[in-house]
């Protein structure tokens, strides 16, 4: 088959804008890896959608930054490895930043502080820390919750320390007294306990934890996502997302109305 030059030409300009629409729609999707039952930080629906504070957070910061979101169903521990291995480009699920993350993981300025609690039956003896000695305590694997308890095991006499892919598993273990007590995020908590009834935080664990929007290791996107955050605290947005799912504003001088530098390992 014989190609004139005018030939070569016009195909040349139709594969180039076909792979050209191909990469700018590549490029304007922000993909995200989030867990489908943290709420009020993400959920999914029954209709298939996530809705929650930080869906609200990274769908705003992706329009902001020209961009649209794609939001997948993942595991906790499996976001770390869907960031690292790049099938996403983004993870939520109230995900502290911690130096050790820092070294394998890129992450936004914080837009959360958080403490962690201990959580137990409504009716249980214990009280507190302090009452733990002896007992089995269940986290959510992967978090920072399995981490402290970890850590603190030997020091705080926990005789067990049972992980969950899942917060509902958890605490279903909870309520059929296969483990004593949960140590997790209390904002997740409190949420949850005012749909299911039977539970009660008993203790408050000062963590100082605060969390971000989780990415790839030195993605191009971390700048261009951090701006948008910066510019959602300074115009107020990100209060309003605050209230709207915690039901008051932030407080003052926290991570969710001050502007903070990209962390750094």
């Amino acid at each position: 088959m014989n190609f004139t030059r005018r030939n070569l030409l016009v195909l040349a300009t139709v594969v180039g804008m076909a792979g050209g629409s191909h990469f700018a729609y590549a490029a304007d999707v922000l993909n995200v890896g989030s867990y489908p039952n943290n709420p009020p930080f993400e959920y999914k629906t029954d209709s298939g959608t996530f809705e929650g504070f930080e869906v609200d957070i990274v769908n705003e910061a992706a329009k902001r930054a020209g961009m649209t979101t794609n939001i997948a169903d993942y595991g906790f521990q499996a976001l770390f490895a869907a960031t690292s291995s790049k099938r996403i480009d983004v993870a939520i699920s109230s995900i502290t930043i911690t130096p050790e993350r820092l070294k394998s993981q890129s992450f936004t300025q914080p837009y959360y502080d958080s403490d962690m609690g201990i959580a137990t039956k409504g009716g249980s003896a214990i009280k507190g820390l302090a009452d733990l000695k002896g007992k089995t305590i269940g986290v959510l694997s992967g978090s920072t919750g399995e981490k402290w308890v970890n850590d603190n095991k030997a020091a705080n006499g926990f005789a067990d320390v049972k992980g969950y892919n899942s917060q509902q598993d958890m605490f279903l273990d909870l309520g059929a007294g296969r483990i004593d007590a949960v140590v997790s995020d209390i904002p997740g908590m409190q949420y949850l306990f005012v749909k299911t009834k039977g539970f009660a935080i008993k203790d408050r664990i000062k963590t100082g934890e605060q969390y971000g929007l989780m990415m790839t290791k030195d993605s191009p996107l971390v700048a261009k996502i951090n701006d948008a955050i910066t510019a959602m605290k300074k115009d107020g947005t990100l209060e309003k997302i605050h209230e709207k799912w915690f039901g008051s504003k932030a407080p003052a001088g926290s991570s969710t109305v001050t502007e903070m530098p990209i962390p750094k390992a």
